[in-house]
């Protein structure tokens, strides 16, 4: 017997719905693409992507980190974040060294230039999170701290 003879009995669409809206992965997934769209477009006449923002953001710290200690801090494989820092080496916003006591480990640190279009990019990002925060801008680190928690634990149910 085929399973076009037998087909599984239909999900009701009420399920659906339920599912749609209390799913996080879900919301978080849709979230993520409407800030990261609306961010896209403020950092536009920079030449920026939200993620390279994000990235330099990052970089911007006393001491220059391995590309594998920033892969695990931003949560992306190395492979991802060595593509997208070669966009940011090429047009000379970062760059890349050797650790002097591993040479096999990579460090990652902004340029003058790459510093330059960071202070520039800031207000931008200052102004674009006010107006898509408007009043709940004070629940902003509250927020933030959910979605970190969130994360982390679903970082845990997959080990």
């Amino acid at each position: 017997m085929s399973s076009r003879e037998n087909p599984p009995p239909p999900i009701p669409f009420s399920t659906t719905l339920h599912v749609r809206d209390h799913c996080l992965c879900f919301q978080a997934q849709r979230a993520a693409r409407e800030l990261a769209r609306t961010f896209d477009l403020a950092f536009q006449p920079l030449g920026l992507t939200n993620g390279q923002f994000s990235l330099m953001m990052a970089l911007n710290r006393p001491q220059p980190p391995a590309l594998g200690q920033l892969a695990g801090e931003l949560r992306v494989d190395r492979t991802t974040l060595t593509a997208a820092v070669k966009v940011l080496e090429r047009r000379r916003l970062v760059a890349g060294s050797r650790d002097p006591e591993n040479r096999r480990v990579q460090r990652l640190s902004l340029t003058p230039e790459g510093y330059a279009l960071l202070q520039l990019a800031l207000p931008i990002w200052e102004r674009t999170l006010a107006r898509i925060a408007g009043p709940a801008l004070q629940d902003q680190s509250a927020t933030g701290e959910a979605l970190r928690s969130l994360a982390d634990r679903a970082a845990a149910a997959r080990a």
